[in-house]
C-alpha cells in the first residue's frame, strides 16, 4: 500500500524520493517508508511535508479531495493545538477517559495533549480527525477551515 497523494505531490514536481528526503533532512529510506505507509509520519513532519508541497495535510493524507494552498512556518503552536483538541473532545461530549478508551490510549496522554505537555501523536490525531470530521490543519493551526469537506 502507498500514500498515493504523497507520491503524486512528489511526482508533480518531478522529484525523486531521495530529493524530498534530502530537502526534509531525513534519510531516503525513512521518506520511502512514509510514502509506502510502512512508517507513521510524526506530527511535526506532517507539517513540514505539507509546507514543502504547499498543501493541506487533510488532502495530503487523502482525508479530503479538497486541495488547499497552505504554507505556514514549521512552528506548531502548542497552545492552539491543546485548545482545539479540548474543543473537539467537548464537542463530542466525551470525557478524557471516554476519548482515551475510544482511541486505545490513556487519559493521562489525553491530558498531556490538552495541557501542552506533549504534541499529539500523528496516528491519534489522524484517527481523531476522521472520527470527529475536524480538519488536521485546523487542529494544528495551519488553517481556519474547521471541518473536513
Amino acid at each position: 500500500m502507498s500514500n498515493q497523494r504523497l507520491e503524486g505531490l512528489r511526482e508533480e514536481r518531478d522529484l525523486f524520493k531521495k530529493d524530498v528526503a534530502k530537502d526534509l533532512g531525513v534519510v531516503e529510506s525513512v521518506y520511502s517508508e512514509w510514502e509506502n505507509e510502512k512508517l507513521s509520519i510524526p506530527t511535526k513532519r506532517l507539517v513540514q511535508l505539507a509546507n514543502y508541497f504547499e498543501v493541506n495535510i487533510d488532502y495530503m493524507l487523502g482525508l479530503t479531495d479538497v486541495r488547499l494552498h497552505i504554507k505556514t512556518s514549521n512552528d506548531i503552536d502548542m497552545e492552539i493545538v491543546s485548545k482545539r483538541l479540548r474543543e473537539i473532545r467537548k464537542s463530542l461530549k466525551m470525557t478524557m477517559r471516554d476519548l482515551a478508551d475510544k482511541f486505545n490510549t490513556s487519559s493521562s496522554a489525553i491530558s498531556n495533549y490538552e495541557n501542552e505537555k506533549f504534541l499529539i501523536l500523528s496516528s491519534l490525531l489522524i484517527e481523531l480527525c476522521k472520527f470527529s470530521n475536524y480538519s488536521i490543519d485546523w487542529v494544528l493551526g495551519r488553517s481556519d477551515v474547521k471541518y473536513l469537506k
